[in-house]
Parts: structure tokens; sequence; C-alpha cells
């Protein structure tokens, strides 16, 4: 990559998200990034070959912008739609401004779904964690892959809140038509400044993966077993 993510120095299951995908779905399959960001997930994926809809509502972050960085320092970030142009990859990537929970992405439901973090943020503690999770379970087709990356309680004001939660708390989401594959979780960690939070702080994080089971006539590009 040429270009770099404001967040790529921040801890990430994303490596177990990729591997999944490389032992369940076909190399061009679409996968659904929810809170896309400047394109930590996106554009990785889109050079491994996956077709990706990037779906996004902060203006900054798709079209960059200055941001305060850690030390007192400014500087202007650059945009997911710059990043994609300037690493060529626009073509393989769908960007959709807006809330998912509000519209439904065009393209969906398609192979996987991932997300990294993002209910936890109180923009979305309006609504509650299970619509966020079962929003995005729709935007997962038959024998496709869910996967999420998330903030565990640390502290006592995060027990108050359910959008902190852990892959037991979890798992009651994905009953019926869906198997678990993989949950992983860390201890606490510290995790150094960076953009949006501006002092070293402490960190708790949670995986997890499912499959949706596939349909009779499933044509998602699942691969064969």
């Amino acid at each position: 990559m040429r270009t770099q993510s404001l967040w790529e120095h921040t801890l990430t299951f994303f490596p177990q998200f990729l591997a999944a995908l490389r032992e369940h779905i076909t190399a061009d399959a679409t996968v659904a990034v929810v809170g896309a960001s400047d394109g930590k997930f996106v554009l990785p994926l889109a050079a491994a070959g996956y077709r990706v809809i990037a779906i996004e509502r902060d203006p900054l972050a798709l079209h960059g912008g200055e941001v305060r960085l850690p030390g007192e320092e400014h500087t202007h970030a650059m945009g997911l739609t710059d990043r994609l142009e300037l690493e060529e990859l626009h073509e393989r990537v769908q960007v959709v401004e807006g809330d998912f929970l509000q519209n439904e992405p065009p393209g969906t439901p398609c192979d996987a779904v991932w997300t990294s973090c993002s209910w936890h943020y109180s923009a979305n503690h309006h609504r509650p964690l299970a619509e966020f999770v079962h929003h995005m379970q729709r935007l997962v087709g038959p024998g496709g892959l869910f996967g999420a990356e998330f903030m565990m309680p640390v502290e006592h004001r995060h027990h108050l809140v359910e959008h902190y939660t852990s892959p037991e708390r979890l798992r009651r989401h994905f009953i019926g038509d869906w198997n678990v594959l993989l949950t992983l979780r860390t201890n606490e960690f510290t995790e150094r400044a960076h953009v949006g939070r501006l002092q070293d702080h402490t960190h708790r994080m949670g995986l997890i993966l499912a499959a949706r089971t596939p349909g009779p006539s499933h044509r998602y590009g699942k691969k064969d077993s």
C-alpha cells in the first residue's frame, strides 16, 4: 500500500477474518464493511481480489480533512475515496455514504460482512445492540460469513452499556441458520494514543465469526467442500 490508514497500528482480529474468508468464500466474492472509516480493512480486501461494499456515514473518513493527532498536532488526513483512487482499487469498491441502520445498502445481501469496534460508539447507543447485529446479519446471504470485533467492558461505566459486550452474550443472536465458527478475546491491554483517543488508554477486545447455513439453491460463491 502506498497510503496508510490513520488506524493502521491499532490492534485487530482482521487476520482471523481473512483466514475464514479464504477457507469458506471464493476469492471474487463480495464483502460488506460496516464502518469502513478511511479504509483500513477495505483496501486490503480489495487488493486481495474481493469486491467490497464500504459503508460509512462520517464525511471526514470518506473524503478527508483536518484531524487532531496526539501531541497537539494537526494534519490533513486522506479519506477513503482518495486512498482508493491512489491505490487504483476504486473499481472494486462500492462506497455507500450513510447509516446502514436507516437504509439497506444496495448490493446486499452479499457473501460476507465485517465490522470493527463500531457499535460501541456512543452515536450508536440510541439503538439496541440486537438491532445493530441483526441489521448486519441481513447483509449476509445464505452460506455467507459474519465477522465482528468489538470492545469488551473495562471500566465500570462500560458495564452499564450493552454495546460493550462479550462473545458469550453475542452467541444468543446466532441461532437458527447461524453457526458460530470462532470466538476470541484479549486480556486488558494498553493502546497508545491515536486519532480520536489522544491519551494512552486501556482496552479489552473480542471477536465473533459465524457462518450462515447455505440455502438449497445457494449460489453466493461459497467454496465447494
